[in-house]
């Protein structure tokens, strides 16, 4: 069983830049293709961005592409997501999951296994 906790969250100004982390138990975070999805009032749950596990490739959302960036600490367990220049649409719910299927099925919410709690980020104009 992998537990993922999200940290980072807040309340920003529009252009401000934030950090969300997720910190994962287990000792194979190495062999999880780690992703992060957002849901905001009212709407579906969609993704942001995926990191593969081996190749460390990286997969954005069309909507914070150059934006926001995801990255992954192996020897911490834990992946990151820096999001610059946010925007009151970014406002949202934000999960961290993981895939341990080692497929690279990056945008599909039924791909990953475990989820984070969610964290909320609130950009203010």
């Amino acid at each position: 069983q992998v537990q993922l906790v999200e940290s980072g969250g807040g309340l920003v100004q529009v252009g401000d830049s934030l950090r969300l982390s997720c910190a994962a138990s287990g000792r194979t975070f190495s062999y999880y293709t780690m992703a992060w999805f957002r849901q905001a009032p009212g709407k579906e749950r969609e993704f942001v961005a995926a990191i593969h596990w081996r190749s460390l490739d990286t997969k954005y959302a069309d909507s914070v592409k150059d934006r926001f960036t995801i990255s992954r600490e192996n020897a911490k367990s834990t992946v990151y997501l820096q999001m610059n220049s946010l925007k009151p649409d970014d406002t949202a719910v934000y999960y961290c999951a993981a895939d341990d299927s080692r497929s690279w099925r990056w945008p599909l919410i039924s791909e990953y296994d475990y989820w984070g709690q969610g964290t909320q980020i609130t950009v203010s104009s």
